[in-house]
């Protein structure tokens, strides 16, 4: 099992992991969007905590010593392997500006660290177009490929920080999958059924922080 196929489900280098449409990998998330004095959104803080298997099988493929843990410089080293795999796939994260999608930048670095048995990464990005506080903003971060099932334990791990959110209402957005394919059911097409992975119809179900400015 190798870490670059596995984070980039749909880039597969190493196993042919595309056709599988459900997930493999688990991880809490959380996301903290920022907005700045200018009154637009400045950047979005995120932190992901992997789930025990998966963590173990990217030790055992970064541990070059073989001393049973990621030292610093083999952390670097994931988190190197993770900015240049997850590129294509924005991240994992979702931004909208009524309706229309905002491209994410790329993150200066990923930083990954090791505890008690999980990976963590921890990275910030910023929307690659000025966002205003005006109209209806969503933010998410989910796989579109269903590979990875990025989780949001709780609504207080969606937050909006800065004085300049003060006038605009927040709201978490858990879609219900039933009501989602019974809502869409003219545009989801039967390569979505057959397998989800590349149609980003994920988008749809996606657990999303949605403000109202």
């Amino acid at each position: 099992m190798r870490f670059l196929p596995l984070l980039a489900a749909g880039a597969v280098l190493f196993a042919p992991v595309a056709a599988l449409a459900h997930p493999h990998i688990f991880a809490e998330a959380r996301l903290e969007v920022v907005a700045g004095e200018d009154g637009t959104v400045s950047e979005l803080r995120n932190v992901w905590r992997f789930d025990e298997m998966f963590s173990a099988s990217v030790v055992m493929d970064f541990d070059k010593n073989s001393n049973a843990q990621l030292d610093p410089d083999e952390l670097a080293e994931v988190g190197k392997t993770v900015l240049e795999s997850l590129e294509e796939f924005s991240y994992y994260t979702s931004i909208t500006e009524d309706g229309k999608a905002v491209k994410v930048g790329k993150p200066d670095v990923i930083n990954v660290d090791y505890k008690d048995g999980q990976l963590l990464m921890f990275f910030t990005v910023k929307p690659g177009e000025a966002m205003p506080l005006k109209g209806t903003l969503t933010f998410g971060v989910y796989d579109p490929t269903m590979y990875a099932s990025m989780d949001f334990a709780s609504d207080d791990d969606l937050v909006a920080v800065g004085d300049k959110f003060a006038a605009c209402k927040r709201a978490v957005v858990r879609p219900d999958a039933d009501e989602v394919l019974a809502q869409n059911q003219d545009s989801l097409t039967e390569a979505f059924f057959n397998d989800p992975t590349g149609t980003d119809m994920t988008k749809l179900f996606a657990t999303r922080l949605e403000m109202t400015c």
